[in-house]
């Protein structure tokens, strides 16, 4: 049983340059794990609370009062961490000490346990196979809460590159396309300034129809088959858009709105047309009801539910008794604690639902989340394209290839 001895925390700045919290663990005296919490732009009514009072000053002083509850704890059992971190905040959504140190205490902890064990962080978490890898989901083209005005509604149009047979194809697959992106940019509109959003996305002027337009032209460019070698997906983020006074989507950049039946078929003619993998919270966070539909329409694709589901166990039970949602995006910090994702990875897995781990707008280098993807059996890591904080969770990936337990990519079917 490794233990921990002794801990450490400070502010520092995510990839957008807001104050997180990073804690060190010290397990049997010498072997060290570290953490720093992300944070997100797009944020579900139910996620935990990143700092009291929205400071990360707060948080750090609240770790600090309460840090000498930690030692002597085993640092590999998330159970007892979560259960310490519960003895001093028992709100929902942690904000008497803050889900950032949740986060980074619980990952921190795992972290260092893994080296003193002498073992890959995957197999710490699940410690008997089968491992596979998942696809890469990055992120091609921005808009929304990602990226600035004249860009488009929709947050993200994601590629993954479902032909490949190994993380090296996966990866060389994605950063071509990446790339082709911008030269197809480039050839409508030779103004393009290279602008990207939060997460390594190109963030043209363009609308919503055009963004589409220009990633199926892409993939064609590189030679993929769309849907067979390299399909796409969208991450809708509806709730940003989701007039609830007035009941209609509205897409503000665009200029037009939507209602519900509007949004429903919007929805099932891009995941049809666009043979989408993947489509994430087509519609806002509280509406089941249409999410079952959009689920029951579109078998091949995975709609997926993240604000929706806030990586929370209980709503992928309300999810499975309204029949939505065929995948689920885990993000650790949503939950709080490790411990907390991992309960819900368990409930989705329970109920045949796919899981998607992913990083958030606001990162840091960490790459702890390419070990939980695989832990989780998740299918797809979204993770962006470029950007170091992005490719350090990539590059992970192909470090992890070089143990022989890990037996290729996730199988995406009947999903794809």
């Amino acid at each position: 049983m490794p233990s921990i001895t002794s801990l450490d925390a400070r502010i520092v700045f995510n990839s957008r340059g807001s104050k997180t919290i990073e804690i060190d663990v010290i397990a049997d005296r010498n072997f060290a794990g570290r953490a720093c919490a992300p944070s997100g732009a797009s944020v579900g009514k139910l996620e935990a609370q990143s700092f009291p009072d929205n400071k990360a000053e707060k948080a750090l002083a609240a770790f600090n009062a309460s840090r000498k509850k930690f030692i002597g704890l085993d640092a590999s059992d998330t159970k007892a961490v979560f259960d310490a971190l519960r003895s001093i905040d028992d709100t929902d959504n942690y904000s008497k000490i803050g889900g950032s140190v949740a986060y980074a205490l619980s990952i921190a902890a795992v972290d260092a346990a893994a080296r003193a064990q002498g073992v890959p962080l995957f197999k710490l978490l699940k410690p008997k196979g089968p491992y596979r890898f998942p696809f890469p989901l990055g992120n091609i083209i921005g808009g929304g809460a990602h990226a600035g005005p004249g860009t488009p509604d929709l947050q993200e149009i994601l590629a993954c590159p479902v032909g490949a047979k190994s993380v090296t194809e996966a990866l060389e697959m994605n950063f071509k396309l990446h790339g082709e992106v911008r030269k197809v940019i480039e050839s409508i509109d030779g103004k393009f300034t290279y602008g990207r959003g939060d997460e390594g996305a190109w963030a043209p002027n363009v609308n919503n129809d055009q963004a589409l337009e220009i990633a199926e032209k892409a993939v064609k460019n590189c030679g993929y088959a769309l849907g067979r070698d390299m399909a796409l997906g969208i991450d809708f983020a509806s709730s940003s858009f989701w007039d609830e006074k007035n009941n209609v989507y509205d897409y503000a950049r665009q200029g037009l709105k939507r209602d519900t039946g509007e949004q429903i078929e919007f929805a099932n003619r891009l995941m049809r047309d666009y043979k989408l993998a993947y489509a994430e919270d087509p519609v806002h966070e509280t509406d089941f009801e249409s999410m079952a539909v959009l689920t029951k329409k579109n078998p091949r694709t995975l709609v997926t539910g993240d604000d929706m589901l806030v990586t929370n166990a209980a709503m992928v039970k309300k999810a499975v008794k309204a029949g939505a949602c065929s995948g689920a995006i885990l993000k650790v910090n949503q939950a709080g604690s490790l411990h907390d994702a991992l309960l819900f990875a368990k409930e989705c897995t329970k109920n045949n639902i796919r899981i998607i781990t992913s990083h958030r707008s606001g990162e840091s280098p960490d790459s702890h989340i390419s070990h939980i993807a695989v832990a989780t059996g998740s299918k797809m890591l979204k993770t962006g394209v470029l950007g170091g904080e992005r490719v350090a969770k990539l590059n992970e990936l192909l470090r992890m290839s070089e143990y022989d337990l890990i037996a290729g990519m996730a199988e995406l079917s009947p999903a794809t």
